[in-house]
């Protein structure tokens, strides 16, 4: 019998902290620097993003997502067998203990599963559920709990107007489970090393000191190129390893960062807008939570169906970029 992974839960979660475009803008005023909700909206679609409080970390939002997604799925924690968490802002400095090992205590799992960080920045949920589909079908495990957790407003440099603007922190969460029926139609991941440096935090820990910089640095006008180039791309390349055509695509599902990406992607698709879930307009880019998010949103508004196909896909740092092809 051939075995599948599924998507049987969904689940998300944003702090509190509502940040609009003014409230930002008038933050930025203090220190000088000028911004305004029009100039932020024309670059980007973003009109509002969450911000984590100061002593939440990713596993905080991880906790809440998954539950979510546990509930939905109708599955108790200890009924998980591997955890993979997508971050670029894990709990400790240096990734360890690792942010799926904090998770798995705060939800209380006690079985002894196996649970690992995925770093993949942008694409790092693509990455997660390609890893896990993968252990699925492998038949080394049958039930995954996938989250992509970030508290990117920690990396934020907030003299610098053209990055700290785009960013928001979040988390979402699916359980993947091993199936008779297909789930996970195709996964194709890349990456390519020599672009690391248009999108990275350059710093480093040296000595118990920080060298270098702490802030997220971006080329903005480089990433936009690539991304646009790359994402039409590997798009194309799940499809045709599912043999199927962009027109049975019911739902795209990309990375949500930049509403001039998403746009240009699904146009050289051939998708008309409204088959596209848009949630960076309020969450602005969540980073690895950001697909998951934007799913687990359109899940629970009704819009996403059992038996639908759904396409997400990802670019981030590294560089990286991948796509998931999905039956619902």
């Amino acid at each position: 019998m051939t075995l599948y992974s599924k998507i049987i839960g969904t689940g998300s979660y944003l702090p509190p902290r509502r940040v609009t475009n003014d409230d930002l803008a008038a933050q930025l005023a203090e220190q000088g620097i000028e911004t305004s909700d029009e100039w932020i909206v024309s670059r980007s679609g973003i009109s509002a993003r969450h911000y984590a409080e100061a002593d939440v970390k990713s596993s905080d939002l991880a906790l809440q997502a998954a539950r979510r997604a546990l509930d939905m799925a109708g599955m108790d924690a200890n009924d998980i067998d591997l955890i993979v968490v997508a971050t670029s802002t894990p709990d400790n400095l240096g990734g360890f203990p690792s942010t799926a090992c904090a998770l798995q205590r705060k939800l209380g799992i006690t079985n002894g599963c196996a649970a690992m960080d995925v770093q993949a920045v942008c694409s790092g949920f693509v990455y997660a559920v390609s890893v896990a589909d993968s252990f699925i079908k492998s038949g080394a495990y049958r039930k995954v709990l996938i989250v992509g957790a970030e508290v990117f407003s920690r990396i934020l440099d907030f003299k610098d107007r053209t990055t700290c603007v785009l960013f928001g922190d979040g988390a979402g969460a699916v359980v993947l489970a091993a199936s008779k029926e297909p789930g996970i139609l195709s996964a194709k991941l890349h990456a390519d090393g020599s672009y690391a440096d248009i999108l990275c935090v350059p710093g480093s820990a040296n000595g118990g000191t920080l060298a270098g910089s702490a802030f997220l640095y971006m080329d903005g006008p480089a990433v936009f190129k690539l991304a646009v180039s790359v994402l039409e791309k590997v798009a194309t390349e799940a499809l045709e390893m599912a043999g199927m055509k962009s027109s049975e695509v019911d739902w795209l599902i990309p990375h949500q960062a930049n509403i001039r990406i998403m746009q240009s992607t699904a146009k050289k698709l051939g998708l008309p807008m409204e088959r596209m879930v848009v949630t960076v307009d309020q969450h602005g880019n969540t980073s690895a939570a950001s697909i998951p998010l934007a799913l687990d949103q359109a899940v629970r508004d009704g819009r996403v169906k059992p038996g639908q196909n759904v396409l997400m896909e990802g670019v981030g740092g590294g560089f990286t970029w991948g796509a998931v092809l999905a039956r619902m």
